[in-house]
Order: structure tokens, then C-alpha cells, then sequence
């Protein structure tokens, strides 16, 4: 991406190489940017093969209006759409496309979500605890907080954000809330802060607001549920030899990935005669791209810090039927 392309305020896009390599555009073809954001990688797929069709579909109305001043040059070679990635059957449907050749997944938070006080994600500027990807529905993260008992709070954080003080800190913000002492992001990030040992915050590398932050926008967004629905549905989405591209930023979301993608490759050990008759997959309805997940140079990460924590896995459909596992 040039700095000539790089909208104002716009995070860089990472992994763009290996994206481009992992789904191998060829002309002609028809991908699915599932995570939009601001159009970065979208903007690079069509441009990188003639007649380059694609689908960007992202839940945050002022990215997509970001990313269609972006992609406009390339005029109807790209169709943008207002929902979410584990919707993606019914937006392709809806426009009567079946399979396509690739599709690409960012599931990281854009620079500018982060640098928006007003959209609540970050705990270094003040703004309402919101923290929705989509602003126009759904309870924000302190309806959240509200809503949720202390001791379901408490587990999530623990889970989500692999936060070992979880339920200590779950319950200092519920009883800050209850006493209407968190109005702010950086109100949250103090109850918090104060609610983990300084023993503990001494030898961390991060804010100690930082997983709790994170467990409470995967909560809010729905991101792991959001993305079991779409990694069981995209083989059926992609055509013979095409592609499907993941990026992921933490633990969490490249586990869920790992595991689908084997399972899709992984094939019954028993003569193909028997393991049909036992209801097994004898072909792999997808196979590796990449053997094992692909992160930035340091060259990348020098110029771009964000992509510090960025891994990538990519696998190839190939036309054996979608049988499911059976192991």
C-alpha cells in the first residue's frame, strides 16, 4: 500500500504479501472480503488480477463508507454490503452468487475504531463504554457489564481475555457500576488497574486493563461465536481450488481456525469401501495452504507495529463433497 492509497487515518493493512499469495487472485475471479474494514486488502485483490470481482462486507457503517471512497476506482468490479461475515450465504444469495474463488477474513479491530474515543474500545481515551463493531444495534459493553451476573462476568473475562484475575476484577466493576462510578473507558480501566495485584502489573509487558477490554468487545461482538458460524459454512461457499484466508490476532480466534482447517483436511484411515459404508470422508474437502501459520517480517512489524501479534492461515477447497467428520 502506498501512502498516495492510504486513507487518512487508516491503519495499514497487514500481511497484505502473504494474503495475496495465500489466495492466488487470478483474473476474472470472484472473492469475499468478509471483514472489510477500510478496504486495504479488498483494494489490493483487485488490483492484483484484471477483472477482479469482489464482495466486502463489513458491520461498521463508517468503515464501509471509508472503504467505498477507497475501492470506488474500480466502480462495480466491487460490491459492498451492510452485515455480518457468518451472514455471508444469504448476502451472496441474495445476489445470486453460489461459489466463489477466494475469501479473506481480517478479524482485528482497525486503527481508527481504536483511535475514536466515541466508539468506546480503547482504555487510553475516554469515551462511553460502548465497544459494538456495529453502532446501530445491539447492548454496548456497559449494558453488558449491567446485565451479566458477577459470577458469569467473572468467567468471562477469565475465558475471553485469559485474564487470571477475572473474577476479582469482575467484581470490582460491577460494584463500581452499581455505584455509577464508571461513566468512561478510562473510569473502567481504573477499577480495573486497581483490582490486579501491582505484583502482577510489574512484570507484565501490557495494561492491565488490556484483557478485560478484550473479553468484553469479544463478548459484546459476538467474535467467537461470529466466527464458529462462517468456518462451518465456507466450504460450501467456495468453488473447486478456491481459496479461504485467515487472519487472527490472539489465541482465541486462531485456535477455533487451526482446529477447522484439519478438520477439514483429515480423511478416514479405513479402505475408502469401508469408510464410506461407516458414513467417514474419504477425500479432504480442504487442504493446507499454508502448513503452518504465517506472521509478519520484522521488517512489517518495524513499520507497522500492529501486525506484531497478526498470524495467518489460508487452505484450498478442494471438490470432494462437504461429508463432515466423523472422529
Amino acid at each position: 500500500m502506498t501512502a498516495e492509497s492510504r486513507p487518512t487515518g487508516a491503519h495499514e493493512s497487514v500481511l497484505v504479501d502473504a494474503v495475496l499469495d495465500a489466495l492466488a487472485p487470478r483474473p476474472g475471479g470472484l472473492y469475499v472480503d468478509g471483514t472489510l474494514g477500510l478496504g486495504g486488502h479488498a483494494a489490493h485483490l483487485l488490483a492484483r488480477a484484471e477483472g477482479t470481482r469482489l464482495v466486502g462486507v463489513d458491520r461498521d457503517p463508517d468503515s464501509l463508507a471509508i472503504a467505498a471512497a477507497r475501492l470506488a476506482p474500480f466502480g462495480d468490479r466491487a460490491i459492498l454490503v451492510h452485515g455480518e461475515a457468518a451472514d455471508l450465504p444469504a448476502i451472496l444469495a441474495a445476489r445470486g452468487l453460489e461459489r466463489v474463488d477466494g475469501l479473506l477474513l481480517d478479524l482485528g479491530v482497525s486503527s481508527p475504531q481504536l483511535d475514536r474515543a466515541e466508539r468506546g474500545f480503547s482504555f487510553q481515551r475516554s469515551g462511553p463504554v460502548d465497544m459494538r463493531m456495529d453502532p446501530t444495534r445491539g447492548p454496548t459493553a456497559l449494558d453488558l457489564v449491567r446485565d451479566t451476573e458477577v459470577e458469569v462476568l467473572g468467567q468471562l473475562i477469565c475465558d475471553l481475555g485469559e485474564e487470571r484475575y477475572g473474577k476479582r476484577v469482575a467484581r470490582a466493576i460491577k460494584d463500581a457500576v452499581d455505584a455509577g462510578k464508571v461513566a468512561t473507558t478510562t473510569d473502567l480501566a481504573a477499577v480495573i488497574a486497581a483490582a490486579i495485584p501491582m505484583a502482577s502489573q510489574r512484570t507484565s509487558r501490557i495494561h492491565p486493563a488490556t484483557r478485560t477490554f478484550q473479553a468484553l468487545r469479544i463478548a459484546v461482538n459476538d467474535e467467537l461465536g461470529q466466527l464458529a458460524t462462517i468456518l462451518a459454512r465456507f466450504p460450501d461457499l467456495l468453488a473447486p481450488g478456491g481459496r479461504c484466508a485467515i487472519i487472527s490476532f490472539h489465541s482465541l480466534e486462531d485456535r477455533l481456525v487451526k482446529n477447522r482447517f484439519r478438520d477439514l483436511a483429515w480423511t478416514s484411515s479405513l479402505p475408502p469401501q469401508l469408510a464410506v459404508r461407516a458414513g467417514e470422508r474419504v477425500e479432504p474437502v480442504c487442504i493446507p495452504v499454508t502448513r503452518k501459520a504465517v506472521f509478519a517480517t520484522d521488517e512489517e512489524i518495524e513499520r507497522n507495529p500492529r501486525a506484531r501479534s497478526a498470524r495467518l492461515r489460508a487452505c484450498e477447497r478442494t471438490a470432494a463433497p462437504n461429508v463432515p467428520s466423523t472422529r
